[in-house]
């Protein structure tokens, strides 16, 4: 246990916030979670998808990307379950998989803003 005379914390204090901690797995999942959010193209196509849901080839249109390039990154974002897709024919079309996803993108932006 840490030294508890080093600070302020009673030893009850420290046993209290240790116990508040997820599982080291939670804490694991949240941690694979938020490195999804750490590349800006995926950030741009999770802020286009926010507001509507859009073919692979809008999506390549707006950020001036190629095809390959962002499959391979809706690939990652559809792992992480931050995007999901339906088929029409041939063309695949992608949104936000919750309403989450969204408020976790403008929570962000609120807070860089600041």
């Amino acid at each position: 246990m840490a030294d508890v005379d080093a600070c302020n914390l009673t030893e009850n204090e420290v046993k209290i916030l240790a116990d508040r901690l997820p599982i080291e797995e939670v804490l694991q999942d949240l941690s694979d979670f938020l490195k999804v959010f750490g590349d800006p193209t995926r950030i741009r196509i999770l802020f286009l998808l926010r507001d509507r849901e859009l073919c692979v080839q809008d999506i390549c249109a707006v950020l001036n990307m190629q095809q390959a390039a962002i499959s391979h990154q809706l690939k990652l974002l559809r792992q992480a379950r931050l995007a999901r897709y339906r088929r029409e024919g041939k063309m695949v079309f992608y949104t936000l998989n919750d309403n989450h996803i969204g408020a976790i993108l403008n929570l962000g932006l609120e807070h860089v803003e600041e």
